[in-house]
């Protein structure tokens, strides 16, 4: 079980699930968030506008002064006021497209910039990014939901490139991308009708699963997208 847990995106959803869960453990969890501190006393908040990236810079070497031996990027948007997945490439749109890309890899990929030269450094430290199985070029076999699946490959190559990166500086670093299953979040509350019994899972449950498969979770298997089960994905 983890010491120190860094979630970054973990103001709602999987991810403030994934700071209840580990402060109900006994780790020290900090949080970097653009949502405002909740009531938790366990848990060490830090609120992130992402305005410049510099004052990011700052908010990491912050958290990182608890040396957090496990790390999870949370960020991410299937839909929102602006518009839902495509059904097909004649309902894509240049703006949302964008849109999805800052969300799922712009955000993510500047701060594993700023946690490069901790993840170069640290012993035995482990980088989970929440991706999503439709992310998976391979798995892909329904198509539609353009700029999330796009997106999400995206995601993908970038933890991909990251592992190698940091492979050849700390062969102990685990880093991967991992797809959490369907969870009862406002993210799949659209699309929960449909679902076979037994497939959505509630937040705390789907908590437990990732922090299982971190805990597990080795070097031998930097670089790979993984399934909520700790079965690897098709790229």
């Amino acid at each position: 079980m983890s010491n120190a847990v860094l979630i970054i995106g973990g103001g709602s959803g999987i991810g403030l699930a994934l700071a209840q869960y580990y402060a109900a453990s006994g780790a020290r969890v900090s949080v970097i968030s653009r949502q405002p501190a909740p009531q938790h006393p366990k848990i060490n908040w830090l609120q992130d506008n992402l305005a410049a990236e510099t004052a990011s810079a700052d908010i990491i070497a912050k958290a990182l002064t608890q040396q957090p031996d496990t790390i999870f990027i949370c960020n991410g948007v299937l839909h929102d006021a602006s518009g839902m997945p495509e059904k097909t490439i004649r309902q894509l749109d240049s703006d949302i497209l964008a849109a999805r890309f800052a969300s799922n890899v712009q955000v993510p990929a500047m701060y594993l910039k700023l946690l490069f030269g901790y993840l170069c450094k640290q012993p035995q430290v482990k980088l989970l990014a929440l991706s999503a199985k439709v992310g998976s070029i391979g798995d892909n076999a329904l198509g539609g939901w353009y700029s999330y699946r796009i997106s999400k490959a995206a995601l993908n190559m970038l933890i991909k490139n990251l592992s190698i990166e940091v492979g050849r500086l700390n062969k102990t670093a685990a880093i991967v991308s991992i797809h959490p299953g369907t969870t009862d979040t406002e993210l799949s509350a659209p699309f929960q009708q449909n679902l076979p019994v037994g497939q959505l899972q509630s937040p705390d449950a789907t908590a437990k699963r990732l922090a299982s498969v971190a805990d597990r979770l080795t070097a031998a298997q930097s670089g790979n997208l993984l399934n909520w089960d700790g079965n690897v994905l098709p790229w």
